[in-house]
C-alpha cells in the first residue's frame, strides 16, 4: 500500500521528517518497506532555467537552425543553436543547461552537452514541452509569459510536485490503516504516546454539510439481502461536467500508482484512498426505472464489467442493479454500461458497507482484485459511508460543478454497534511483561478511537469501533498497546521462570525430534508439503474434503494422502538434476468419515503422518566405489531403526494397497504402524517422476500412542555365536509374509531366533502368479555351540513344511 507524505500532512500537523515517519510506523506495525520519490514531472526539470533570447541569427550552413545568444542570468550569454521554427528575440524560453539530464515525455533520457552543430558552438539547448516531460506538443519551443525571472529554476517556476511514498506492508488484520486517514490515526497516537499529551490529531478534512437538495431527482434504493448489505447510502448530483482533474488532484493518484482518468472518477479514488471507503459513481440515465437494487441470486446471468470481459454471474454475487439489469459486483468492479463518461452530466453516488464475506467470494470466483475489494474483504468502517459521500460531494461541486438534486439516502436497518471488551491493567502487565503507568495506557487507548466507558480499580470497560476488525477481546487490545508503546520499550527481562512438565504434547514433540534426528543421521532431508492438493489424483473422491472456494482447481481438496505431494517434490528436484534423494515430512491427511454422498453435513478426520521417499543412490558421491540404489531392505532398515529407537514392538504382515508394486505392512497387535515398498509405476508415470520410488507412510497417531508404553527388558549377552542361513523361496502370490513367519516358528520353537524378509522379486522371469521371496533364519543355542548337522536338520524341517504346505519351491 502506497502512502504520499504531503497528502498525510493534510491530515495531521508534523514536522516529521519522512525517516522518522517510516521508523515510527515500523515499530507500530505498519511495516515500511521501501520509501521512494515522486516528481509530477519526473527528473524535477532539473537543470534548466528561464532565459530570454537575446539575439537570433540565421545559421550559415543549415535552412533551419537559428544561432541565438540566450540570457540565463550569469555573467555571460550563451550560445544555442536552436531548430525550432518559432523561436524569436525577446521571448522567455526554457534553457536546458549543459549537463542537464532530460526526460522526454516519449522515448528515453539524455544528456546535455556542450556541442558544436553544423560548426556552430551549442551551449545549451531551448526546449519544447515535449522534450522536457511537460506535454506532447513539439511543433516549437515553449514560450514563458513576459514577466517570467530569467534565471530561476524552471521546477520553482511550475511549482512541481515532489513527494516521498512510503510503501507500507499492510498485514491482512490491518483494515483500519488502509487509507491516508488509517494512518493518521496510527501516527496520532504514536506522536500522543511519545510526548505524553493529547495534541495531535488526525482531521478529517473537507468534511461539509450538504447543500439542501432541489429533489428534482429520485431514486428507490432497495436491498434484498440484508446479510450481504448491511448498510448503502446514495445521493444525486446534476448538473456536472465531466473534463480531467486539475494537477493536484492527479498529482496525488500519481503518486500512489494510479492512473487520473476523468474528475468524477479521480474524486472517487482519492476519496477511497483518503477516507478508506469505496465508492461508486453511477451514470443517471442508464439507471432504468430510477431503481436501485442490492441483491444475489443472478446465477448464468452474463454481465459485462469495465474491462471489456463478459463474466458470468454465480449464485451468491452481490450485484447492484437497476430495474432491469446488473450495473455493478457490489465492491469489487463496475459495468461496462453503467459508469461515467464524458457525456455524463448527472451521477448517483454509492456509499456501503458489504460483508466482507461475500466481496472475498465474488473477487475470488472471478479473478478481480481491485482498490475497492482489497478494502471491503477485511472490512471497512460501516460509520464512514455517510461521511465519504460529503467528501466526495464538495470536491465534485468545487471540480465538476452541479448541484444536489437527490438528498442523501442511508439504508441502515440494524446499527453495528462497537465491540464491548473489558481490560484489565494486571492482564495487560503479565502479556507484556512491563507496568506501563496507567495515563499512558488510557491515552493510548484513546488516541487510537477505543472509547472509554466505564473506569474500575483495575480496569476499563471499552467501546471499540467496528472498523478495527482484529480489536475484539483483551488480548487484542493489549497488543494495540503494546505496538504504539513500542516493542522496543520493553526492557529484557533479567530472569527466565519456568516450570517443568511433561505432557502428552512434550512426548510427543520428544519422538517427533528423535525420529528426525535418526532419520538425518541415514542421510535424509525434511520436507514440508502442502496441506491442499488436487483432486485429480484420487481415484475415488467420496471420502474427499472438498475446499468450497479454492484459490485454484490445483489447491480444491485437502489431502487425503501425503503420496502426492512428497511425488511433487521427487518431480521437481530430479527435473533439476537432483536425482538421489531421501526425504521425510511430518504432516496430516484429511478424510470424511461418512462416505454417503448424498448426506449434507458430514464429519471429517485428520491424521498425522510420517512419510519417507527414497529414491536413487545411497550415498552421495564418493571415492569409496559405493554406488548402491536405495532398495526395499534400506527403507525397512530405516523404518525398523525408527521403531526400535522409541521401543515399540511390531509384526510384519502383507501389504495389499494399489498405491504399492509391492511392500509390507507393521502393526502392534491391532494397531497399524506403518506401510512401506514400492510406489506403483502407474502412480511415478502420472506424478512425472521417473525412476524407482520406495515409500512408507507411519500412522503416527498409533505411533505416538505406544511410545512409553513398553517395559524395556534387559538379557544377558548370549555366550555362543548365532547363525544365520537364507532361503529364496518361489510362492504362489496368495501367500504372505505372515503364513511363512508363523510356520517357521511353529516348526522350530527351540533354536529358531528370528525370521526376516530381506528380498521380493516378482518379474517376468517367474511363472505366472508367482513371486519369489528371500528369507533369512537366525538360529541360536543358549547352552552349545550350534553345529553343522543340527543346523542343516532345521533348515531340512523348513524346506519340507514350505513344500508340504504351501507348495513352495527352491530357486
Amino acid at each position: 500500500m502506497k502512502i504520499s507524505h504531503n497528502w498525510l500532512k493534510t491530515l495531521i500537523k508534523t514536522d516529521l521528517t519522512p525517516q522518522q515517519i517510516s521508523d515510527y510506523l515500523t515499530d507500530s506495525g505498519l511495516e515500511v518497506e521501501g520509501m521512494e520519490t515522486f516528481e509530477s514531472v519526473k527528473g524535477g526539470l532539473q537543470g534548466i532555467v528561464i532565459g530570454e533570447v537575446i539575439e537570433k541569427e540565421k545559421h550559415p550552413d543549415a535552412d533551419k537552425l537559428s544561432i541565438t545568444k540566450v540570457n540565463v542570468g550569469g555573467p555571460e550569454l550563451l550560445n544555442i543553436v536552436c531548430g525550432a521554427p518559432n523561436v524569436a528575440v525577446g521571448q522567455k524560453v526554457l534553457v536546458a543547461m549543459v549537463g542537464a539530464k532530460l526526460y522526454p515525455t516519449t522515448g528515453e533520457p539524455f544528456d546535455i552537452k556542450k556541442s558544436k552543430i553544423r560548426g556552430a558552438v551549442s551551449e545549451g539547448m531551448i526546449c519544447a514541452e515535449d522534450e522536457i516531460g511537460l506535454g506532447t506538443d513539439h511543433n516549437g519551443i515553449l514560450i514563458l509569459p513576459t514577466d517570467a525571472v530569467v534565471g530561476m529554476p524552471a521546477g520553482e517556476f511550475y511549482k512541481l510536485e515532489k513527494d516521498i511514498i512510503f510503501d507500507i506492508g499492510l498485514t491482512p488484520n490491518r483494515a483500519d490503516a488502509a487509507s491516508h486517514y488509517g494512518v493518521a490515526r496510527d501516527l496520532q497516537a504514536i506522536l500522543n504516546t511519545k510526548h505524553n499529551t493529547t495534541e495531535y490529531k488526525a482531521e478529517l478534512v473537507g468534511i461539509n454539510e450538504l447543500p439542501q437538495a432541489s429533489n428534482i431527482n429520485t431514486m428507490n434504493i432497495a436491498i434484498k439481502n440484508y446479510e450481504a448489505c448491511k448498510r448503502y447510502s446514495g445521493l444525486v448530483i446534476s448538473g456536472i461536467t465531466v473534463k480531467p482533474s486539475p494537477a493536484w488532484l492527479k498529482n496525488y493518484l500519481l503518486a500512489i500508482g494510479l492512473r487520473p482518468i476523468n474528475n468524477i472518477v479521480d474524486i472517487t479514488n482519492f476519496v477511497l484512498h483518503d477516507l478508506g471507503q469505496p465508492l461508486h459513481a453511477f451514470d443517471m440515465d442508464k439507471i432504468t426505472g430510477n431503481k436501485i437494487i442490492v441483491k444475489t441470486g443472478l446465477k448464468n446471468v452474463k454481465f459485462k464489467t469495465l474491462d471489456g470481459m463478459e463474466r458470468t454471474l454465480f449464485e451468491n454475487d452481490l450485484m447492484i442493479c437497476n430495474e432491469n439489469e446488473p450495473m455493478c459486483m457490489a465492491g469489487v468492479f463496475g459495468g461496462a454500461d453503467s459508469g461515467v463518461s464524458e457525456k455524463t452530466t448527472a451521477i448517483f453516488l454509492e456509499a456501503a458497507y458489504f460483508e466482507p464475506a461475500f466481496v472475498r467470494r465474488t473477487s475470488k470466483q472471478h479473478g478481480l482484485k481491485t482498490d475497492s475489494s482489497f478494502r471491503f474483504e477485511r472490512g471497512t468502517d460501516p460509520e464512514m459511508t455517510v461521511t465519504a459521500l460529503k467528501r466526495a460531494a464538495a470536491l465534485i461541486f468545487e471540480l465538476a460543478g452541479g448541484v444536489l438534486s437527490m438528498d442523501t439516502v442511508d439504508l441502515y436497518p440494524v446499527k453495528l454497534e462497537p465491540f464491548k471488551v473489558a481490560f484489565s491493567y494486571t492482564n495487560c502487565q503479565d502479556l507484556i511483561g512491563k507496568e506501563i503507568d496507567r495515563t499512558i495506557i488510557k491515552n493510548i487507548i484513546v488516541s487510537l478511537g477505543i472509547t472509554i466507558e466505564q473506569e474500575g480499580n483495575d480496569g476499563l470497560l471499552l467501546s471499540v469501533p467496528q472498523y478495527k476488525t482484529d480489536v475484539t477481546r483483551e488480548a487484542d487490545v493489549i497488543e494495540e498497546v503494546m505496538r504504539i508503546y513500542g516493542y522496543n520499550n520493553v526492557e529484557e527481562s533479567s530472569q527466565i521462570k519456568f516450570t517443568a512438565n511433561f505432557t502428552d504434547r512434550e512426548k510427543a514433540t520428544a519422538a517427533e525430534n528423535t525420529t528426525a534426528n535418526l532419520l538425518i543421521g541415514f542421510g535424509f532431508n525434511e520436507m514440508m508439503g502442502l496441506s491442499l492438493t488436487k483432486e485429480s489424483y484420487y481415484d475415488e473422491a467420496t471420502l474427499l474434503v472438498k475446499i468450497l472456494n479454492p484459490l485454484s482447481a490445483d489447491l480444491n481438496v485437502m489431502r487425503h494422502s501425503m503420496l502426492f505431494g512428497g511425488l511433487e517434490s521427487l518431480a521437481y528436484n530430479i527435473n533439476r538434476k537432483q536425482a538421489d534423494l531421501k526425504l521425510f515430512e511430518f504432516g496430516k491427511a484429511y478424510e470424511k468419515t461418512d462416505a454417503d454422498p448424498t448426506a449434507t453435513e458430514f464429519k471429517y478426520a485428520e491424521t498425522k503422518h510420517v512419510t519417507l521417499f527414497v529414491t536413487g543412490k545411497k550415498y552421495n558421491e564418493n571415492p569409496f566405489g559405493k554406488n548402491d540404489k536405495v532398495d526395499f531392505a534400506f527403507i525397512k532398515s530405516c523404518i525398523e531403526s525408527v521403531l526400535n529407537k522409541l521401543s515399540i514392538k511390531f509384526k510384519i504382515t502383507e501389504l495389499n494397497n494399489p498405491q504399492f508394486s509391492y511392500g509390507l505392512s507393521f502393526a502392534n497387535k491391532n494397531k497399524h504402524l506403518v506401510n512401506f515398498g514400492l510406489v506403483d509405476k502407474a502412480i511415478c508415470k502420472k506424478m512425472d517422476v521417473n525412476a524407482e520410488v520406495f515409500y512408507a507412510d507411519f500412522n503416527w497417531d498409533n505411533v505416538l500412542s505406544l511410545v512409553g508404553k513398553t517395559k524395556l527388558e534387559f538379557t544377558e549377552i548370549p555366550k555362543f555365536p548365532s547363525v544365520r542361513r537364507d532361503l529364496a523361496l518361489l510362492l504362489d502370490k496368495k501367500i504372505t509374509y505372515k503364513e511363512l513367519e508363523e510356520l517357521a516358528y511353529n516348526t522350530e520353537r527351540k533354536l529358531l531366533k528370528a525370521v526376516n524378509l530381506f528380498d521380493i522379486y516378482e518379474g517376468d522371469k517367474l511363472e505366472v502368479g508367482k513371486k519369489s521371496y528371500a528369507l533369512s533364519f537366525t538360529l541360536l543355542d543358549e547352552e552349545a555351540t550350534l553345529n553343522d548337522k543340527q543346523i542343516d536338520n532345521v533348515m531340512q524341517k523348513l524346506i519340507k513344511t514350505y513344500t508340504e504346505k504351501l507348495g513352495a519351491t527352491l530357486r
